[in-house]
């Protein structure tokens, strides 16, 4: 069900994203449509992360499994993919929204890391 909710949600703020870049200026579109952007932005990055994460540890697993590993990797499940990726969309719409007020250095971009990955490790712990 969730992964038909966000295939859903892909497709959906792509298409709106693309029909908003296409059509409005940041003059004609105002404050609210700059969020919407944002926010559409947020939503497609969140999606395609969730589903790379999940092929991505899918693959890594099979391959662990074929090698003699005390331990094989276990692949991460759809929910846990979507909590990691919600965290890590997160960083290129606060880069964005940073460069867009001012310019990004690479203290702003290592306090962004940071907190991703102190994010990471939370949902690492708290979803065990």
């Amino acid at each position: 069900m969730l992964g038909k909710a966000l295939a859903i949600s892909l497709t959906a703020s792509v298409t709106l994203l693309i029909v908003l870049l296409q059509t409005t200026t940041p003059a004609t579109i105002g404050p609210l449509g700059i969020l919407l952007i944002f926010v559409l932005m947020y939503v497609s990055v969140l999606c395609v992360l969730t589903f790379l994460l999940f092929g991505v540890t899918g693959v890594i697993a099979k391959v662990s499994a074929s090698m003699t590993l005390k331990r094989p990797f276990q692949q991460l499940s759809l929910r846990r993919a979507y909590y990691f990726a919600s965290v890590i969309a997160l960083a290129p719409v606060i880069l964005v929204g940073m460069q867009s007020v001012g310019e990004v250095s690479f203290y702003d971009v290592l306090l962004i890391v940071v907190f991703i990955v102190i994010s990471c490790v939370y949902i690492s712990k708290r979803s065990a």
